[in-house]
């Protein structure tokens, strides 16, 4: 909702920190206003990333004219720090398409390396679809990446995610056992957020993803929250990417057979799958050591 600003009289300013501040407008006080304005709203660098909001320089407010409006990065601050746990890591940020190395997925000139690589090459297509597609498309088709451990699917789903937010969109990158464990915290007395709320966030953010939806220990209360979010998410169709290492007969092991139907319905999948795990490959890479041959 927009804050229209007199042109004389009183007026409240609310800063970026939710603290209101009274400036006089009236006509002689006015260039002394312009300074307190001024003053209260300078541009604050964020300490995390180092960077400042272009549309706002993070004061929460953007200005035209004699009217003031909320900034949309407040609502990505909200999300954010609604969630202890939902910023991107350090290793993470680093995920781009262009990094995506397909040498990973054929190590040997076997049929099922080229079927790796084959496979490979549709999830990355599909991974940068998804990002041009989303752009202007509000109810794309989710990504649903399976795979063994270590076989690029959350870097691709990264890479997903740095590209979007690079281009000013919402969204919510949650790792499952996070995303329970914070919810299980709303119990506690601290915290400062119901379960309601954080559910509220995942299901509605415009573009969500969940890494590592494993065969974690689920209880009734697990399963029945995560399929709360994604049956809210499919009836909206609000674009939903999700990495798993479990098949389908696993996920409707572990999850049920609702929550399998609405991946099914919501989501294109593609399976991942390297030779060996990429992250050995690195780690063998980095040490000149030779992989083991079999």
């Amino acid at each position: 909702m927009e804050r229209v600003l007199p042109n004389q009289g009183n007026a409240n300013i609310e800063d970026r920190t939710g603290i209101q501040t009274t400036t006089d407008l009236n006509p002689v006080n006015q260039q002394k206003t312009e300074s307190k304005v001024q003053l209260n709203i300078q541009p604050e660098m964020n300490t995390e990333s180092g960077a400042v909001c272009p549309l706002c320089g993070d004061r929460g407010i953007v200005l035209n004219g004699d009217t003031a409006a909320p900034c949309s990065c407040m609502e990505k601050k909200r999300i954010e720090n609604s969630f202890k746990y939902a910023r991107l890591s350090r290793e993470l940020m680093n995920c781009r398409f262009e990094k995506f190395s397909l040498e990973y997925y054929r190590n040997a000139n076997t049929q099922q390396d080229q079927e790796d690589y084959l496979n490979a090459q549709k999830a990355l297509r599909a991974a940068r679809e998804f990002v041009k597609n989303v752009r202007t498309n509000p109810h794309e088709v989710g990504l649903l990446f399976t795979g063994s451990v270590g076989s690029g699917k959350t870097f691709l789903a990264a890479s997903i995610a740095n590209e979007i937010l690079e281009n000013n969109h919402k969204l919510l990158f949650l790792i499952v056992p996070d995303l329970l464990d914070e919810l299980r915290a709303t119990f506690s007395n601290k915290s400062e957020n119901t379960e309601y709320d954080l559910l509220d966030i995942a299901r509605t953010v415009p573009i969500l993803i969940l890494d590592d939806l494993g065969a974690h220990n689920y209880t009734e209360w697990s399963r029945n929250r995560i399929y709360s979010i994604l049956n809210y998410r499919m009836n909206e169709q609000l674009p939903t990417v999700i990495t798993t290492n479990l098949d389908f007969d696993e996920i409707d092991h572990y999850l049920g057979e609702r929550t399998c139907s609405r991946l099914l319905q919501m989501c294109r999948i593609f399976r991942l799958s390297a030779p060996q795990d990429i992250r050995m490959q690195n780690y063998l890479k980095r040490e000149g050591l030779k992989k083991d041959k079999k």
